[in-house]
């Protein structure tokens, strides 16, 4: 069984293109859509563990150059 997450991300002003090449470089990135709206991507993130997800969507993807913030939703099915 696996855990799928939707990690939205907004991103400093300017960095949308070289950020959606490494947040896709990222273990357990599935997907990386640029959005309109209140934030600049939707990541989708596929693990084993939902502690494994934590790892990607707190440490990995916040500790990259240009992320201003995150906010992360476990998918419940």
């Amino acid at each position: 069984m696996s855990v799928t997450a939707y990690v939205m991300v907004k991103a400093n002003t300017g960095e949308a293109d070289r950020l959606k090449a490494d947040l896709a470089a990222l273990d357990g990135v599935e997907t990386v859509s640029i959005v309109a709206g209140d934030v600049d991507f939707i990541v989708t993130v596929v693990t084993e563990t939902p502690a494994d997800v934590k790892d990607v969507a707190a440490t990995a993807i916040q500790d990259l150059d240009g992320v201003e913030r995150t906010q992360t939703y476990v998918a419940m099915e």
